[in-house]
Order: structure tokens, then sequence, then C-alpha cells
């Protein structure tokens, strides 16, 4: 399921991706003017999920390269490259989905996909992100491989380590009958969690917070990920049982 050069290949399909995004950035600047923004505002509004679309592609390509340089690029990596490259760039070309009901395409910022024509781009559509690559990264998931997130930030690794454990003591044992029985999540564990520190986290420190910024409470977030896969697990067991 894994290309090969993988990294050489998305580096080369990044660039256009790039390319794509400087020409709407341009066509779009020259066509939008104060006067007319609010009949322009769907051009506008696509613009910025093509420019977070590119920018999440140089952000993949560079985790990839720092977990490539401590040796920490391993099999589950590769593939998450490769899948969201597949689905970005595909989407990059024939659609984003902003909402429900609006789709922005290049032609909607006024471009041609000419610099997604390209054989790495092509090669990543067609086999980046196909059923089995989904798969495979659902199965390492299910087993309880996540993939590194390449932190390489000592107090990160900390809030990620706190909050893990606070999942796994005071929230996993609990959920299931929490869930069940349609009740809210009791008092003393939301103390607990403020005590924390998890609704201050992205405040100024001069207002109370911690001041660690947005990667925090992504970490933070992500913990979610692994109650769900916790609780995932129990109801298999319960159906099982």
């Amino acid at each position: 399921m894994l290309l090969d050069d993988l990294q050489a290949t998305c580096r080369t399909a990044f660039d256009g991706a790039e390319a794509l995004l400087t020409e709407a950035r341009h066509v779009v600047s020259t066509r939008v003017k104060a006067e007319n923004i609010d009949s322009e505002q769907f051009a506008v509004h696509g613009l910025s999920w093509y420019a977070t679309y590119v920018e999440a592609l140089r952000q993949m390509l560079d985790w990839a390269e720092r977990l490539e340089e401590t040796g920490r690029f391993g099999a589950l990596e590769q593939l998450t490259l490769q899948a969201t490259f597949g689905e970005y760039l595909s989407q990059l070309a024939g659609g984003i989905a902003m909402s429900q009901v609006e789709t922005v395409r290049p032609s909607d910022l006024g471009i041609e996909a000419d610099a997604l024509e390209t054989a790495e781009i092509a090669l990543l559509r067609r086999r980046g992100n196909t059923a089995a690559v989904r798969q495979a990264i659902a199965d390492a998931i299910s087993d309880g491989d996540f993939a590194d997130a390449a932190l390489d930030n000592e107090t990160l690794v900390l809030v990620e380590d706190q909050f893990r454990r606070f999942s796994d003591e005071r929230i996993a044992p609990h959920a299931q009958d929490w869930h069940r029985e349609d009740v809210l999540i009791p008092d003393a564990v939301i103390t607990e969690m403020a005590e924390l520190g998890v609704f201050g986290l992205t405040a100024p420190e001069d207002w109370g917070g911690a001041g660690l910024g947005k990667v925090a409470m992504c970490v933070v977030t992500e913990q979610k990920k692994h109650q769900n896969k916790i609780l995932w697990n129990l109801t298999l067991q319960l159906e099982e049982e």
C-alpha cells in the first residue's frame, strides 16, 4: 500500500498545490475589492479553505521530516501522510466541501487546476487514500497504536501524559455508565478538570490561565479520541456478552 519514495513524491506534489494557491490568491485579489467583497464572499471564503488545506499539507510534510530525522517515521506515520495527501489533493482538484450545501472548486476562484495535473499528484490521488490504506490505519488505531505526534516539547509531552492518565483513571471506568444512563458528567469530575487547568489552557497567565497556546489545547482534545477508543472496545465487549 505504501508508495515508493513517499516523502519525495509528497514534496513534489506539495509544490503543485502551493502553485495552485498562489494563482488563486492572485486572481481573487485582483477581482475582489472593498466595494464588491459582499458579492464575492463565496470566492473569498473558498480561498481561505484552499489556503488552509495547503497549509495543512505543508505541516504534514514538516511533521514527516521531523520524524524521519529521528528515526520515528514508521509504517503508520507513512500511511497517515500518504492518506492525507491523497485526500486533500483530491479535494483541492475536485472541490472542498465548506458545508453540506457549499462546495468550492478551482473554477469558483477563477482558475484552472492545471498545477495539480502532475504525475506525482495523480499517483497520490489514485493510490494515496484507498479503502485499504484507511483500513490499515483504522486497524492500527483500534489496537491502540496512534501515529507519533512528534510533539518534541517537554511541556506538551507532560500535558499529554497528564490528561491521558486522567482519561484512563477518571473517565474511562465510568463513561459507559454515564452514557447508558444518560446522566450528566459529575460535578466532581468537572472540578478536577478545572483544577488540571483544562478550561484555561490557552488563556494568558495574567488572566489566570496556563498560556500554553492552541497546540496544547489540541493535545488535550486528542485524549477524547483515546476515550472514544476505550468506549468502542467496551461496547464491542458488551455486544459479545
